[in-house]
């Protein structure tokens, strides 16, 4: 189940959020760590994660410098928490886009998005749209390559949001090497395969020019 919905700027001014149960101490605690999970985001990080937290999960997707939160239920299936975020934000950034990068933008400005994301999670939490997972954007589908961390690594070890990039940028680096390398070693294997046969085909060309042209 969804529990929480919240969308800030990446400055971390809060933009609008879901009408939740206050008087839940347990997500009231997951919405100080979506607060803290902020503050770890550069420019760098991924810009889909899932954070385990607790019996929740914390996912994200970050877009044109908003950053959309689901607090979700551990259970809850992240093919339809990330189906949900991409709904929400295609919404928000039709809806409210321009203004909320706009600097005298107020926090809480979008409260009344709220009615949008009410209902968006109504059809999320039916059960029928987890039994049909592959009809719901079929772009966000696969999910195993989004980022998984767990909270502590982040928040009380200082494990960075962008970790995961530099490695992956690393490995993409070491594969060009690579192809590189298997490319050169290629074309030698063709030189000395291929170069005894020219060889010898330049002599005999050299050696029938010089029996019987020359003269």
């Amino acid at each position: 189940m969804i529990k929480s919905t919240l969308i800030f700027r990446n400055d971390g001014l809060p933009l609008s959020g879901s009408v939740d149960d206050d008087t839940d101490p347990s997500l009231t605690e997951q919405k100080k760590k979506v607060k803290l999970i902020i503050s770890r985001i550069t420019p760098n990080s991924e810009t889909r994660a899932s954070i385990e937290s607790d019996n929740y999960q914390i996912h994200y997707l970050m877009l044109d410098s908003i950053i959309y939160f689901a607090i979700c239920e551990k259970s809850y299936p992240r093919k339809l928490a990330f189906s949900y975020l991409a709904e929400i934000s295609n919404e928000f950034s039709q809806s409210h886009g321009a203004d909320s990068l706009r600097s005298d933008t107020r926090p809480y400005a979008f409260v009344s998005f709220d009615n949008y994301m009410k209902k968006t999670k109504k059809i999320y939490q039916d059960q029928r749209a987890q039994s049909n997972l592959d009809k719901l954007n079929s772009d966000l589908a696969d999910v195993k390559a989004v980022m998984s961390k767990n909270i502590e690594d982040l928040l009380y070890r200082g494990d960075s949001l962008d970790k995961m990039s530099d490695i992956s940028s690393s490995i993409r680096l070491e594969s060009k090497k690579y192809r590189k390398a298997a490319h050169k070693i290629n074309f030698d294997l063709l030189i000395q395969q291929y170069a005894p046969i020219v060889g010898v085909g330049l002599f005999i060309v050299f050696l029938v020019y010089w029996i019987f042209l020359r003269g």
